[in-house]
């Protein structure tokens, strides 16, 4: 099988990225796969709906209510008393508990009409001033992070002089009055949050003459002021089950721990000191996204991280990644790595970040994708891995290693300090065989050299016994014997030498 047609499971389309209405923004797996414009355009004729169709049913009540009372009023004239004081015992507590029921539709009635009543939507006033009693003690609780920003927020609007007084100043209303809302649904603080962005976004592009480059550096400022502030009451809030998805996730992932790069088929070699680098740092960003307050700085995360999955795809091919090589590869690092809170900070960024960053850009389209990345994993099975059904379950019974018999389990990327020690070993452990080998060599020379030697010793002494020394005695002066020497004339006569 091709490595195209195994890859079929895992292909995404790049126009799935997009919205679903064809605005050309990207899409989001929690919007319905709309982007944040028309998921806010939507979300607002439903709930205008849904106004008008509580409306119609609270006109509704009030009609069969006033109908009701209408005819038991008239009811009550046109019976003479007589009659009612003549009422049998037996039916008096049928009486009575049809004035209780009606008492009761009364007061639901009631309460229904108070509820869309203008009276009642100002009531909320009375508890806000109320609140601002103890709002004193609220700044003496801030923490360190939420301070440092505070004081950052501070010295950038002073650039900005009277334009900046007034967004401090409305920054710091809108956090009070988000915290007398924290009863309210994830959606409905989304919709204040996006609501606020928008309407400074408005006024900052009236003040700055049409300056969006100018108007997205104050918004990113005032998204940092306000998420840092907001962040420890509308991060995984109460009112969803966001955390409960977040376990399902976290397990799910844990459960996937066998996938291997290459049942992904992820053109990335790890075994290159380079790319095992960039697969470090790729797993670290996600991580850390968890740790960031600001949805800004969450994404800025995610795209880090696919920048070292692009440079490792990048140095494995030794050519530049392409969109089909790059979604397996997230899928992958977020199997590694399995993110803490991974659903939460997803829907934290979705529902609280500046929507202009989710609708188009590098930050869009990385985020759009690892959507589909945990989408991917949610729903992954035995024909996206290229495996049969009893094979997938047997890995997720644990009953089959993905790995092949005898080969060693691979190391886990803890980070740059394990994997160099990895290879530290692996070269003390080269250098071992080596000095063995050098060893046994030098062992085997020493052998040979006093085998060598004793083989000479034999030899000299059976020459030996061969071929004996003998020792003469010591000779005589030459011509000692010659008598007629001493006749010789002097030049001639021998000379005689001591032996």
């Amino acid at each position: 099988m091709s490595q195209r047609s195994e890859r079929r499971g895992i292909h995404v389309d790049q126009s799935e990225l997009l919205c679903k209405k064809g605005c050309g923004y990207y899409g989001n797996a929690a919007w319905q796969g709309l982007c944040s414009k028309c998921w806010r355009e939507e979300y607002q004729r439903a709930r205008q709906r849904q106004i008008q169709e509580d409306w119609a049913l609270a006109e509704k009540l009030q009609r069969e209510e006033d109908a009701a009372a209408y005819a038991s009023s008239h009811g009550s004239q046109a019976t003479p008393r007589s009659q009612t004081s003549q009422t049998p015992p037996s039916l008096a507590p049928f009486s009575k508990f049809e004035e209780k029921k009606t008492n009761e539709k009364t007061r639901k009635v009631t309460t229904v009409k108070k509820f869309f009543s203008p009276s009642s939507r100002a009531a909320p006033k009375k508890d806000s001033h109320e609140a601002k009693s103890h709002s004193p003690s609220f700044p003496r609780q801030l923490s360190v992070d939420s301070e440092r920003v505070s004081r950052e927020f501070v010295e950038f609007l002073k650039n900005l002089q009277k334009p900046g007084r007034e967004i401090h100043k409305q920054s710091r209303l809108f956090i009070e009055s988000m915290a007398m809302k924290k009863d309210l649904g994830a959606d409905e603080l989304s919709e204040c949050v996006q609501d606020f962005y928008q309407n400074m976004s408005d006024r900052l592009m009236s003040h700055f003459k049409g300056s969006s480059e100018k108007v997205e550096r104050v918004m990113d400022q005032v998204e940092k002021y306000i998420m840092t502030r907001l962040y420890k009451s509308v991060f995984c809030p109460e009112t969803t089950d966001d955390e409960k998805k977040d376990l399902a996730t976290q397990h799910r992932i844990r459960a996937l721990h066998w996938v291997t790069i290459q049942m992904l088929c992820v053109p990335m070699d790890e075994e290159n000191p380079e790319v095992a680098d960039s697969v470090v740092k790729a797993i670290t960003d996600v991580i850390e996204m968890d740790s960031r307050r600001v949805p800004r700085d969450k994404l800025a995360c995610i795209t880090s991280c696919s920048k070292h999955i692009f440079n490792a795809i990048r140095v494995t091919k030794g050519e530049p990644a392409s969109a089909d090589d790059f979604l397996p590869a997230l899928i992958y690092i977020v199997l590694k790595a399995n993110p803490p809170r991974l659903h939460s900070n997803i829907q934290y960024i979705t529902r609280f970040c500046t929507p202009s960053r989710l609708m188009a850009g590098e930050d869009g389209y990385y985020f759009t994708n690892l959507c589909c990345a945990v989408a991917f994993i949610e729903k992954l099975d035995a024909q996206s891995l290229n495996l049969s059904p009893e094979d997938f379950e047997r890995h997720m019974c644990g009953q089959v290693s993905p790995r092949g018999p005898g080969e060693a389990a691979p190391w886990p990327h803890a980070g740059p300090a394990l994997s160099q020690l990895r290879r530290n070993l692996e070269l003390l452990s080269s250098l071992e065989t080596r000095q063995q080998q050098v060893m046994d060599g030098a062992h085997s020379l020493q052998a040979e050299l006093s085998s060598w030697q004793e083989s000479v010793g034999r030899e000299v002494q059976e020459i030996l016994e061969k071929y004996p020394l003998e020792i003469k005695p010591h000779a005589s002066a030459i011509d000692a014997d010659n008598a007629d020497s001493d006749l010789l004339p002097p030049p001639l006569q021998p000379q005689v030498f001591a032996g």
